[in-house]
C-alpha cells in the first residue's frame, strides 16, 4: 500500500475490523444496488402489533458507524441503526456514486430495505449533508432530521464564500483533496497518522485526553486503511467541489433551496473550529422552524465529545416527533 516503507510487509486491514462487539448486532443490507454494513442497537421487546420508528445515523468524513456508539447505547423507544456510508467500513466501495443524488437514494433505499416507509435521519458533517439531500429529494421517506455540525449545504457554501473565517476553516482541505491520488496516499501513510491529526485539530483537548478518544483513534486509523476506503472517502469531498462547476451541481443546489418542512434539530459544539456559527445562522433561512442548540465544551465531534448532552437533545427530538 502507498505510504508504507519497503520493509513493511503488513497487509491492509480487512473490512471486518469495523465489526466491533457491543450491545448491538451487525447486519448486511442491500439497497440502491450495493451492500451496506448496518449496526442495530439491541432493544427491548415491543408489544404485539407495535412497530418501533426507525432512526438511521450517518457518520462524517474519515469515520464509520462507530462514531455513533454512544447513541446506539442510549437512544431508546425507536429502532436505532448506524450505517457505514457508501465507500466506508464494511459497506461496498463502488467506483462511482458519491454525488448528492445517489447518496440520497442510498438512504431512501435503506429505509425501504429495513422494512419501513419513513425514518428520522441523524447525521454528522458529510452524513448530515446526506440527511439534507434525502429530506429534499425523498421527502416522503423522512420524518425528521437531527444534525451535528452540518449546516444546510447552500448555507455552508454561502458562508465559506462570503466569510473569511469560515472560508479559511473549510476550503483549504477541500481544495487539497481535489488533486488525484496524492491525498489518499497521504491519508493512509504512517498508519493513517494524518487522519488522527485532522481529528485532533477539530476536537477539544478534553476529549483527546480521555479513554474514549484513546479507544476510538485506533479504530479510525484501521478503518480508513481498508482497501479503497481512503479514495472513496475523498470522493465525497471531490464531488462537493467539482460539482459546483457543472450543471449537475447547480441543479443539486437548486433542489436544496426548498424549505425543510419536517422537524429539524441542529447541534454545534461551541468549540467547533471547522463549522462556525455563521453557517448555522444562515441555515435558518432553509429550516426556519428548526431548533438550534449549542453543546458546551465540544468541538466538531460533539456526539462523541459530549455524548450525554447530545443524546439528551436527540431524545427530545424523538419525543417531539413520535410522542415517546
Amino acid at each position: 500500500m502507498a505510504g508504507r516503507s519497503r520493509g513493511d510487509v503488513r497487509q491492509p486491514p480487512d473490512p471486518s475490523v469495523v465489526r466491533i462487539d457491543g450491545p448491538w448486532r451487525h447486519l448486511q443490507v442491500h439497497a440502491n444496488g450495493i451492500r451496506f454494513h448496518v449496526v442495530e442497537a439491541h432493544s427491548e421487546p415491543v408489544p404485539a402489533n407495535a412497530e418501533r420508528p426507525l432512526v438511521i445515523m450517518l457518520h462524517g468524513f474519515g469515520s464509520f458507524w462507530w462514531s455513533w456508539r454512544h447513541q446506539l447505547r442510549s437512544l431508546s423507544g425507536a429502532r436505532v441503526v448506524a450505517v457505514d456510508l457508501r465507500g466506508y467500513g464494511d459497506s461496498d466501495k463502488p467506483p462511482r456514486g458519491y454525488d448528492g443524488w445517489t447518496l440520497a437514494g442510498d438512504t431512501a433505499g435503506l429505509i425501504r430495505a429495513l422494512g419501513h416507509e419513513r425514518a428520522t435521519l441523524i447525521g454528522h458533517a458529510d452524513g448530515g449533508l446526506v440527511c439534507w439531500a434525502t429530506a429534499m429529494l425523498h421527502p416522503r421517506a423522512v420524518r425528521a432530521v437531527g444534525l451535528v455540525s452540518s449546516p444546510h449545504p447552500v448555507a455552508l457554501r454561502s458562508s465559506a464564500l462570503r466569510r473569511r473565517d469560515q472560508g479559511l476553516a473549510l476550503l483549504p482541505s477541500l481544495l487539497r483533496y481535489q488533486v488525484p491520488f496524492l491525498p489518499e496516499r497521504r491519508l493512509v501513510r504512517h498508519d493513517a497518522a494524518q487522519l488522527e491529526s485532522l481529528v485532533r485539530s477539530r476536537s477539544t483537548g478534553k476529549w483527546q485526553a480521555s479513554e474514549d478518544f484513546a479507544e476510538t483513534i485506533p479504530h479510525l486509523r484501521k478503518a480508513i486503511q481498508i482497501p479503497f476506503a481512503a479514495h472513496t472517502a475523498l470522493e465525497y469531498q471531490r464531488w462537493a467541489v467539482r460539482s459546483q462547476l457543472r450543471g449537475e451541481g447547480r441543479r443539486f443546489m437548486k433542489s436544496m433551496k426548498r424549505p425543510l418542512t419536517v422537524p429539524m434539530l441542529h447541534l454545534r459544539g461551541d468549540a467547533d473550529p471547522y463549522v462556525l456559527p455563521d453557517a448555522v445562522h444562515r441555515t435558518q433561512r432553509y429550516a426556519p422552524h428548526g431548533r438550534y442548540a449549542t453543546i458546551e465544551g465540544a468541538g466538531h465531534y460533539a456526539h462523541e465529545e459530549a455524548p450525554e448532552a447530545v443524546s439528551e437533545q436527540f431524545t427530545r427530538l424523538l419525543a417531539q416527533v413520535y410522542g415517546t
